[in-house]
């Protein structure tokens, strides 16, 4: 039996033990308080320096976007040319064929390809129409080589007005009109009404002497909102108060808007029940290139549907005949 000395000594020995299991259970406590805070601490400061990096890429993105707002200039017309080569003179009849045709920047239909201006130019020349608007014009830079679409209206025997609309990284983007009667007047509309994008509209007048067409070429933005006043401006416009005038481009028609309604209720419209579709041009659903005239008639709008139009661009293009009286168009000029 144990003596009470040793008894004593087992009882010190225990408490010591225990005061060391505490001591080591403390120390690990700390350790485990110390190591929380350590992450806590980590924690805070990458979210601090993610939101600080976050404020920091949207104040860079605030400075990009203000500084090519700031460089970037109202559309504005770059020129306007005739065939190089001498051309009979064309009498405008009371029957005009147009055309309006989205060429998508000549990158065919994803628009990945390098541009080509001839794929969609053997188009141009499939329309046969008399003044063909259209939109996205990629025009290289003066000092990146010939301008193709010059070229090709050359070829054409077609008179060309070119305005710029915005700068892009392979040239000039923007609208065109081309034209077999000569171009008398010419003029370019701002129609941005935003401060993310530009957008531009070609006014052209052409004829001859004894009788004068209005051409408006457009192409409208895809905010609803911005699409209303775009279509408002255009509505106020002279040109479209003045004579027979066509009135055509690439719409961004999504959907019955209210600036597809203003357009529907102040312009004439075609004789279809439904508009032509244009877009995708694979396989066409919406119908987003349209064709209105004011003091002129359209007596039938159809899209041009080819194999070569299926590839040359996301859009087909549309085409439609035109009936103006005679005095309509002699009391325009």
């Amino acid at each position: 039996m144990p003596s009470r000395k040793q008894a004593t000594r087992r009882a010190r020995r225990s408490g010591k033990e225990a005061k060391r299991a505490r001591a080591q259970s403390g120390a690990g406590e700390d350790r485990t308080s110390v190591a929380a805070g350590l992450a806590r601490d980590l924690a805070r400061r990458a979210r601090d320096t993610s939101i600080a990096r976050v404020r920091d890429l949207g104040s860079q993105a605030r400075k990009r976007v203000a500084a090519s707002l700031a460089a970037a200039s109202e559309p504005y017309l770059c020129f306007v040319v005739s065939p190089k080569r001498p051309i009979p003179p064309i009498i405008m009849s009371d029957s005009v064929r147009v055309a309006t045709y989205n060429v998508h920047r000549w990158q065919g239909v994803n628009g990945r390809a390098k541009p080509d201006v001839a794929r969609a130019g053997y188009v141009i020349s499939e329309l046969d129409a008399d003044v063909i608007a259209l939109q996205e014009v990629l025009r290289p830079f003066d000092s990146e080589g010939e301008d193709s679409l010059g070229l090709l209206c050359d070829e054409l025997s077609l008179h060309l007005a070119f305005a710029a609309t915005r700068r892009h990284r392979r040239g000039q983007l923007g609208n065109a009109i081309l034209s077999r009667f000569p171009i008398t007047a010419i003029s370019v509309i701002d129609i941005s009404h935003s401060r993310i994008e530009r957008r531009g509209a070609l006014a052209a007048q052409v004829g001859h002497a004894g009788a004068a067409l209005g051409i408006v070429a457009t192409h409208l933005s895809l905010v609803d909102r911005t699409r209303q006043r775009q279509v408002q401006t255009l509505l106020e416009h002279p040109l479209l108060n003045s004579g027979p005038t066509v009135l055509m481009g690439d719409m961004n028609a999504w959907r019955n808007c209210k600036g597809s309604q203003q357009l529907e209720k102040n312009l004439n419209l075609h004789h279809n029940i439904d508009w032509p579709t244009s877009f995708p041009s694979a396989r066409p659903m919406f119908a987003l290139d349209r064709i209105y005239t004011r003091r002129a008639a359209v007596v039938d709008v159809r899209h041009h549907d080819t194999p070569a139009a299926r590839k040359a661009s996301d859009h087909l293009p549309i085409v439609a005949e035109v009936i103006v009286e005679k005095a309509d168009l002699e009391s325009s000029r």
